[in-house]
């Protein structure tokens, strides 16, 4: 199988699996534990801690270990709604989050606080301007995601950073699909007060993640009163995984400026190839991570090319793997305007360092072919 759907999860990288069980082998004892193996534990947890903080500049206290993206996204927004509820209960978004993120909101709704979804433009983005137009005074938490899962298009948090920093909004992303995906210089500069990140997209174990709050802001879990991650989430500590997690995310970080120049090449070839096909659509931005490539066939269901792809051993996906199985139609390409039958066309394949020039001239062939069989079919029966 030509596995073309990295940004759904990753395998994992031989150092991440090494550091994971020789971690379950030698320190297996409970990190809260008060014998001295216990605290061995405890002390290698804080030392991934450190390392994780190193890595990603930030203050390691504000690091807090979780059972992945989704896990932290309701973590982090909850409590840290629940934090500054006494100052208001407004919360602005974007109609484009993750699915974890909305079900945090949706869940902080029935806790009586309100939401805004701001729309995104044509391009996928939300911009200050519309920001501005939705700001209250009770506004106190703003959520809204780096790298979108089904598109690749990229918010510009820096930006939208100032206008959240000028009315004292804390501002939460979900980073899980630009965390050492981007830019080397590009995540550390953001100063964000809380995002989130998984280890199964940076060729770490699936079940385990970080959020980072910063110290300064006050948060309320939802959980009072728990032992583990500072009161931050019930559950003993996952430490093999952690331990893997933090491994895979220091060797992706020395290997970041190649992966994104090789991920960037690949799109570039990939686009080439399918200019050459004028029912094959294009759906992402040239300024997008290069690691997601949206793209539909003209008249066709996303479900069918997947399938069709499956069918001659190539594995994409019709959007996030959050929802899959659910034949509802990309939601972000509905926000950005197209008709619901467009929307239902997505086909989302990603990269990572393992796919090749021949990898993208196989998928591109198998495209060319569905297309051709498909299109040429609906013709025939219309005649």
């Amino acid at each position: 199988m030509l596995y073309m759907d990295y940004a759904a999860t990753t395998p994992m990288s031989d150092k991440a699996m090494n550091a994971y069980l020789d971690t379950a082998k030698n320190f297996y004892e409970n990190t809260e534990s008060l014998h001295d193996s216990g605290q061995d534990a405890h002390d290698l947890l804080e030392h991934a801690r450190s390392a994780l903080g190193k890595l990603t500049g930030r203050d390691p206290r504000g690091i807090y270990f979780t059972g992945g993206g989704s896990d932290g996204n309701f973590l982090a927004i909850t409590s840290l709604a629940l934090g500054s509820k006494e100052k208001g209960k407004h919360i602005i978004s974007s109609n484009v989050e993750h699915p974890s993120v909305d079900y945090a909101l949706i869940y902080l709704e029935t806790q009586g606080f309100e939401v805004t979804r701001i729309p995104v433009d044509e391009t996928g983005k939300v911009t200050n301007r519309q920001i501005e137009n939705y700001l209250r005074r009770d506004t106190i938490l703003a959520t809204i995601q780096h790298v979108n899962s089904e598109t690749g298009i990229i918010q510009d948090l820096e930006e939208l950073k100032l206008i959240f920093k000028k009315n004292d909004i804390l501002f939460h992303s979900d980073c899980v699909q630009s965390f050492l995906k981007l830019d080397p210089e590009h995540f550390n500069s953001i100063c964000l007060d809380s995002y989130t990140v998984s280890a199964h997209k940076i060729h770490g174990p699936k079940g385990t993640g970080s959020v980072y709050i910063s110290p300064q802001a006050h948060i309320s879990p939802i959980i009072s009163g728990v032992t583990h991650e500072r009161g931050f989430r019930p559950g003993t500590i996952d430490l093999p995984s952690i331990v893997s997690f933090v491994t895979a995310a220091e060797e992706t970080l020395q290997l970041q400026q190649e992966n994104y120049q090789h991920a960037a090449e690949m799109r570039k070839e990939f686009i080439s190839l399918i200019l050459m096909n004028k029912d094959i659509i294009f759906e992402g931005s040239s300024e997008g991570s290069p690691y997601i490539l949206p793209v539909r066939i003209k008249g066709l269901e996303g479900q069918l090319v997947m399938q069709e792809l499956n069918r001659r051993n190539i594995a994409v996906s019709t959007g996030s793997a959050c929802k899959n199985g659910m034949q509802s139609p990309s939601k972000t390409l509905l926000a950005m305007g197209r008709n619901m039958s467009e929307a239902h066309g997505l086909v989302r394949v990603s990269l990572s360092r393992y796919t090749t020039k021949e990898h993208i001239y196989t998928l591109c062939h198998a495209l060319n072919e569905i297309t051709k069989q498909f299109l040429s079919d609906r013709e025939v029966a219309l005649r």
